[in-house]
C-alpha cells in the first residue's frame, strides 16, 4: 500500500534521509529515476500527496533472538522483506551530491528495478557464479571485470578500525526539550520548550576491538550527535562522570596500559595496574569501574554523562560553567560477574542486540537529561580544581536541573554507513556551548577530528550521517579524498576576497575570558586523589557494594606482580584501611596459588624498585 512521505522516509536508510534533508536545505533539483537497466536516467511524474509503496517499513524491524533466558521475539517483517531500495544517481546539470536524491518541493518517489544485478558502476552481470576461464580447466582471464570488481571492492571492504570504543551499537531519536535554560545558554537547541532536535546515539566498550565482547567490565562510551540548526552538536560522554586521567598528554599512554601486551599479544595485568598504581589519579575510576556498575547491563540501563566541565553562554553573553547528565528511565541494571562471564562466551553481542530488539519491539528507550552549573565567581573558590576530570561536582552544592529527554526510537538500517563511519568531535560546539579550561576536553578538541580525518578521510564531515544537514556548510576548505559534494562550485576558494562569498559574523565570536598565570608544565599527579573515592566508598556504596568492589578488585590484581599488588594496596589504603585492607587479605588467599599459566614479559630492575619505594 502508498505510504505518506513521512513514513516513507522512515523505511529509507537514514544516510540517504540525512542527504534529503541536506538537499532539501541547500537547492532545488529534478527528482531522477532509473528506469532502464542500462542506467538511463527520466524524470519521475509525481502527484503531491501519494508515494510510491516501500517493501519493508524500518520501524518494525525483526527483532534478533534474546539469549538471556527471555522469549524470543516473534520475527518482524524486516527478516523477509525486499532489500531497502537502493538510490540510483545520474548526471545532471548543476545537481550533485544531496540534490541528486531529492526533489524541493515534490514528495520522495522511488522506482527501482531491483532485479538486474550490476557492478558497483551500474552495468548489468549476466553470471556472477562462475569465473571467465579459457574452458573447464583453464586460467582466468584478466578481463573478467566481473571479477576484479568483485575481488577489488571486497578487499578494500574494512577501513581502520577506532583505537578505542571499537566495539559499538548506534540508534536513532530525537532531543525534546521539556525545561526552560535560555537563562544559561543561547544554543537554539534549547530555544523553546517542546523543541525536537535529530539526534545519533553510539553506545560503545573502550579497550575491546571490533569483535569483543561487550558484556566485559570496562566504561561504555556514550556519545551523541545532535543535528542543530547552527551545525552539528557532538558530545562524547561515557557511562561515568569521571575518568582515569586529568593529564591529555598521559591519554596514550593510558590506552597501550589497557591494550595488549606487544610481545605475547595478550590482556597484561602487569600493564593495566602499573599505570594505575602509578598515577592514584587513577583511583576515583577505578573504583567505580570495579564496583557493580562495572559492568552495565546492556546500554538502555546505564546512565551518560558529558563528563568534562563546559561553558554556557546566552544571549547577554553572560556565561556558567555546566556539565551534562543522561539519566536512564529504564532504571540502572547492573550484570553480576558470572553472568557476565557466561554471556561474554555464548553472546559476546549481548548489548548490541539487546538494544536492537527493544527498539525493533517499540520498547524506546529513554534518558532524562539534566544539567549542573557553576558560576565563574564559584568556580574561583572552589575547593578543588572544578575543571578536573577525576572528580565530580556535588549534586548538594550544584543540584540537577532538569532540561529534556532523549529518546531512541530508530534502528541503524545499514551499520558500516550509519555506525561504523559516526563520527564524534567534542570540537563540534553550536554558539551558545563552549570548551572549559578543562585539559582532558582541550586535548580532545584536537585529537578526535584528527582520529577521524586518518579513520575516514579528510571529507569525512560529508558522510552522510556525520553531514551537519539542518544547517548550510559554507566555508573555502575545498578538495581531499572522496569529496562527495560539488566542491563548492566555483566559487572563490580564499578568504578574504572581493566577490560574493560567506562572511565571517561578529555575534558568533566565542566569549571573552581572562587567562593570567605563569606557563609550566603542572605536576598535578597528587592532587587530593582519595577524598572523593573515600565518599563514594563509604556512603554511596553498602556493606555488600564493598565487598564484591574489593573481591572483583584483587580478582584481577592478583594476575599482577606482587611488587604491583603492593603499591596499588597502598593506594587503596590511603582511601581507606578498610577498603585496601580487605583487598589485601583477599590477595593473600589468592597468592597462594599465583603464577600457574602466567608468563611474565617486564621484569623491574632493582634500581627502579629501589626508586618507586622510596616514594611511597
Amino acid at each position: 500500500m502508498g505510504l505518506a512521505e513521512g513514513s516513507m522516509k522512515e523505511a529509507l536508510p537514514m544516510a540517504i534521509n540525512l542527504l534529503l534533508a541536506w538537499e532539501q536545505k541547500h537547492q532545488p533539483a529534478s527528482l531522477l529515476d532509473i528506469t532502464s537497466d542500462r542506467g538511463r536516467a527520466t524524470p519521475v511524474p509525481s502527484d503531491r500527496g501519494r508515494a510510491a509503496p516501500v517493501p519493508s517499513d524500518r520501524g518494525r524491524a525483526a527483532p534478533v533472538p534474546s539469549d538471556r533466558g527471555r522469549a524470543a521475539p516473534v520475527p518482524g517483517d524486516r527478516g523477509r522483506a525486499a532489500p531497502v531500495p537502493r538510490v540510483h544517481l545520474a548526471p545532471a546539470d548543476r545537481i550533485s551530491g544531496p540534490a541528486l536524491l531529492a526533489s524541493h518541493s515534490q514528495p520522495l518517489v522511488y522506482q527501482v528495478r531491483a532485479d538486474t544485478l550490476s557492478t558497483g558502476a551500474g552495468v548489468p552481470v549476466g553470471d556472477k557464479l562462475n569465473s571467465l576461464t579459457a574452458g573447464p580447466r583453464g586460467p582466468l582471464l584478466v578481463q573478467d571485470v566481473v571479477f576484479t570488481d568483485e575481488m577489488a571492492h571486497f578487499d578494500r571492504e574494512r577501513i581502520p578500525e577506532r583505537v578505542v570504543h571499537a566495539k559499538g551499537a548506534g540508534a536513532f531519536g530525537y532531543l525534546e526539550v521539556t525545561h526552560d535554560i535560555t537563562k544559561y545558554t543561547k544554543a537554539k537547541i534549547f530555544e523553546h520548550v517542546g523543541k525536537r532536535t535529530p539526534t545519533a546515539v553510539r553506545f560503545s566498550t573502550v579497550a575491546g576491538e571490533a569483535g569483543s565482547a561487550d558484556t566485559v567490565r570496562d566504561p561504555r562510551g556514550f556519545a551523541m550527535k545532535f543535528y542543530t540548526e547552527e551545525g552539528n552538536w557532538d558530545l562524547t560522554g561515557n557511562n561515568t562522570p569521571i575518568f582515569f586521567i586529568r593529564d591529555p598528554l598521559l591519554f596514550p599512554s593510558f590506552i597501550h596500559s589497557q591494550k595488549r601486551n606487544p610481545q605475547t599479544h595478550l590482556k597484561d595485568p602487569d600493564m593495566v595496574w602499573d599505570f594505575w598504581s602509578l598515577r592514584p589519579e587513577s583511583l576515583h575510576q577505578v573504583t567505580f569501574l570495579f564496583s557493580d556498575r562495572g559492568i552495565p547491563d546492556g546500554h538502555r540501563h546505564m546512565n551518560g554523562y558529558g563528563s568534562h566541565t563546559f561553558k554556557l553562554v546566552n544571549n547577554t553573553g553572560e556565561a556558567v560553567y555546566c556539565k551534562f547528565h543522561f539519566k536512564t528511565d529504564q532504571g540502572i541494571k547492573n550484570i553480576p560477574v558470572d553472568e557476565a562471564s557466561r554471556l561474554s562466551a555464548t553472546n559476546p553481542d549481548y548489548s548490541i542486540q539487546d538494544l536492537y530488539n527493544a527498539i525493533a519491539n517499540g520498547n524506546y528507550p529513554s534518558w532524562s537529561f539534566f544539567i549542573q552549573v557553576m558560576t565563574f565567581e564559584q568556580a574561583e573558590q572552589f575547593r578543588w580544581n572544578p575543571f578536573d576530570l577525576t572528580k565530580v561536582w556535588s549534586h548538594k552544592d550544584f543540584p540537577l536541573i532538569p532540561v529534556g529527554k532523549l529518546v531512541l526510537n530508530q534502528n541503524p538500517v545499514n551499520y558500516f554507513a550509519e555506525v561504523e563511519q559516526l563520527a564524534f568531535d567534542p570540537s563540534n560546539m553550536p554558539p551558545g556551548i563552549e570548551p572549559s579550561p578543562d585539559k582532558m576536553l582541550q586535548g580532545r578538541l584536537f585529537s578526535y577530528p584528527d582520529t577521524h580525518r586518518h579513520r575516514l578521510g579528510a571529507n569525512y564531515l560529508q558522510i552522510p550521517v556525520n553531514c551537519p544537514y539542518k544547517t548550510r556548510v559554507a566555508n573555502y576548505q575545498r578538495d581531499g579524498p572522496m569529496c562527495m559534494f560539488d566542491n563548492q562550485g566555483g566559487a572563490p576558494n580564499y578568504y578574504p576576497n572581493s566577490f560574493s562569498a560567506p562572511e565571517t559574523q561578529p555575534q558568533f565570536l566565542e566569549t571573552k575570558f581572562r587567562v593570567s598565570a605563569d606557563v609550566a608544565r603542572i605536576n598535578s599527579s597528587d592532587d587530593d586523589n582519595v577524598t572523593q573515592v573515600r565518599t563514594f566508598y563509604t556512603q554511596v556504596l553498602n556493606e555488600e557494594e564493598r565487598q564484591r568492589l574489593c573481591e572483583n578488585i584483587a580478582g584481577h590484581l592478583k594476575e599482577a606482580q606482587l611488587f604491583i599488588q603492593k603499591r596499588a594496596v597502598k593506594n587503596f589504603m590511603d582511601v581507606h584501611q578498610d577498603y585496601g585492607s580487605c583487598i589485601q587479605a583477599l590477595l593473600d588467599r589468592y597468592n597462594t596459588q599465583a603464577g600457574e599459566n602466567v608468563i611474565r614479559t617486564y621484569a623491574p630492575t632493582a634500581a627502579s624498585l629501589t626508586a618507586r619505594e622510596s616514594k611511597m
